[in-house]
C-alpha cells in the first residue's frame, strides 16, 4: 500500500505559512506539499487579460502536480483553499484521490458577499492593504478565545496578511466572488473526504460543513471546539489528529 501525497492549499488573505504548525508533524507520516496560490506569498501573479478566476488558479495546481510528477494526490484546503480544491476537482477529477476540506463551504457567494469582495478589491487598488485589511479580517478569522488568549497566533496572522502583495489580494478577491456552487460537484465525487471545521467558525460555520458531509456519502466530519475559521493555526494538534486518523481511507492499492 502506498499513501498518496497530501497537497494543502491556504486560506485568504494568507499564504502557505498558515500551515507551518501542522506541516512538519504531518510530514513525518506523509509527503506534504503546501504551495502559495498565484499572487500571494512567494507565488507571482501572471500577466493576463483574463477576468480573475479560480479556474486559472486550479490550472496552476495541476501544473504543479505535473511538475512534481504526481498522478494523484489527496487535495486539501482551508477556506479559499477549499474553494480552490473544488475548482481542481471540477477541472481534473482524475488527479484527486481524496479531499480534506477545512473551514470552507461548497456554496457560491451571496450577492452581498460578492459585493463585499468587489469593494475589497477596489479599496486595495485605491489604498493598498496596510492599516485596514488585517483589522477587517481578524475578528472573523479567529475565535474570540483565540484573539484573547493566543497573542502569538494573532500576531502570526497579522504578519502573514500584511506581507501579501496588494495586486494578489485584489485578483483573488475578484476570483472568489465568481466561483460557482460546488455541492453537485461534491455529490458526484467518488473519493474519500474529510471535513474539518472550528466550532466557532463565523465565516463557514458547522452548518456549512454538515452540508458538504451530507453531499458526500461516507465523508468524515470533525468539529474542533474553541476554534474559529483558521483551525490549522488555532488548533493544529486537532487538525493533525483529524488528518492522520482519517488518512488510511486514502490508501492506494
Amino acid at each position: 500500500m502506498t499513501e498518496l501525497p497530501l497537497v494543502l492549499l491556504h486560506a485568504f488573505p494568507l499564504d502557505a505559512r498558515m500551515w507551518n504548525a501542522v506541516r512538519e508533524p504531518l510530514a513525518s507520516h506523509l509527503r506534504v506539499i503546501t504551495p502559495d496560490q498565484r499572487g500571494l506569498g512567494r507565488s507571482p501573479l501572471p500577466d493576463s487579460e483574463r477576468e480573475p478566476s479560480l479556474e486559472d488558479a486550479a490550472r496552476d495546481v495541476v501544473v504543479l502536480l505535473d511538475r512534481l510528477e504526481l498522478d494523484r494526490v489527496v487535495l486539501g484546503g482551508c477556506s479559499m483553499g477549499g474553494y480552490l480544491a473544488m475548482a481542481v476537482l471540477r477541472l481534473a477529477p482524475e488527479r484527486i484521490g481524496g479531499l480534506v476540506l477545512i473551514d470552507t463551504k461548497a456554496t457560491a457567494d451571496t450577492p452581498e458577499a460578492a459585493q463585499t469582495r468587489l469593494d475589497v478589491a477596489k479599496r486595495v487598488d485605491d489604498e493598498g492593504i496596510q492599516g485596514w485589511l488585517v483589522e477587517a479580517n481578524l475578528p472573523n478569522l479567529l475565535a474570540g478565545s483565540t484573539r484573547e488568549q493566543c497573542p502569538d497566533v494573532v500576531e502570526t496572522v497579522r504578519e502573514i496578511i500584511e506581507s501579501q502583495p496588494p495586486e494578489g489580494i485584489s485578483w483573488t478577491a475578484l476570483a472568489l466572488r465568481a466561483r460557482p456552487d460546488s455541492l453537485d460537484l461534491l455529490r458526484e465525487a467518488k473519493v474519500p473526504a474529510l471535513v474539518v471545521v472550528g466550532e466557532e467558525d463565523a465565516i463557514t460555520p458547522v452548518t456549512a460543513a454538515n452540508e458538504m458531509v451530507e453531499a458526500m456519502p461516507g465523508a468524515t466530519l470533525v468539529v474542533l471546539p474553541g476554534a474559529g475559521h483558521l483551525t490549522p493555526l488555532e488548533d493544529p494538534a486537532g487538525v493533525i489528529e483529524a488528518i492522520l486518523s482519517w488518512y488510511p481511507a486514502t490508501h492506494e492499492k
